[in-house]
């Protein structure tokens, strides 16, 4: 009999791109708040998600850059389960809740992709990059310090998609106004069969429940944020018409379950 909680599926069930969950992330972030043209915005939202109305067109690019584990220690094979990735999540309502809608995402890494197709994220593959901070003190290591100065990228295609910088300015205690809704996305698996391409075998909306969030060495700061218009892409619609604070704070949480919302292919 075949195991596997992924494709593929095989005798033992660890050929699978993905292990069963739970899932466990830790790793470092770089946060830039912005503010883009709602009339744009509001084109990316899927049935039944709204702008919120008192933040219309707020927003948050982050960029991550962390290592995974399930139950059988996956982050020793740091080449499988090493990511770094780029989100853009967009401040919006599902019947009279704030969310975070995720319209695009990206990932280097295959196991990272499928994993976040699982979860209702947009994945595609990129190439990310951010300023790392080391226990050594170092010029070459960015410090956790009043003036620190932190910068991040992401390109996919050989086409640079996005560039931020950091200035930090404080510590913070809590990250008000970050990452305190809960990430909506959509699992959509079309059909290949003739005749039934517009006909979904999944249609979902799903809300990201993450277990036991840690946020720490937290720090904001001022922010620049960029993005390229690049052939092939349409990150650059949701480009910055205003930019606020950046962040740079350091994570960890567990995942077992989402919350479908709303079944689209009803």
């Amino acid at each position: 009999m075949l195991k596997g909680f992924t494709a593929p599926r095989s005798p033992l069930g660890i050929a699978a791109l993905v292990p069963s969950p739970p899932w466990h992330f830790a790793g470092d972030v770089l946060a830039v708040e912005f503010w883009n043209d709602p009339d744009v915005s509001v084109q990316i939202l899927p049935p039944g998600v709204e702008l919120d109305e008192k933040c219309r067109g707020h927003s948050v690019a982050v960029f991550t850059d962390y290592q995974f584990t399930a139950q059988n220690d996956e982050h020793l094979d740091p080449a499988r389960y090493q990511c770094r990735g780029f989100s853009v999540l967009l401040d919006a309502m599902w019947n009279g809740t704030r969310i975070a809608w995720c319209p695009y995402c990206y990932v280097d890494n295959d196991a990272a992709l499928m994993r976040g197709w699982i979860q209702g994220y947009p994945r595609k593959f990129g190439t990310v990059h951010q300023t790392r901070t080391f226990a050594a003190a170092s010029q070459a290591s960015a410090p956790l310090v009043h003036d620190g100065r932190f910068s991040a990228c992401m390109s996919a295609h050989g086409r640079l998609l996005v560039q931020a910088s950091v200035t930090l300015r404080e510590k913070a205690e809590r990250l008000i106004g970050l990452l305190d809704r809960r990430i909506v996305g959509r699992r959509y698996f079309p059909r290949l069969c003739a005749g039934m391409h517009d006909k979904p075998a999944v249609d979902e909306l799903v809300r990201c429940i993450s277990d036991h969030l840690l946020i720490t060495n937290a720090w904001i700061g001022e922010a620049e944020l960029e993005f390229p218009e690049a052939y092939g892409e349409e990150l650059d619609m949701l480009g910055p018409l205003k930019v606020g604070r950046g962040y740079r704070f350091s994570f960890s949480y567990s995942v077992t379950d989402v919350e479908v919302l709303a079944d689209l292919t009803a």
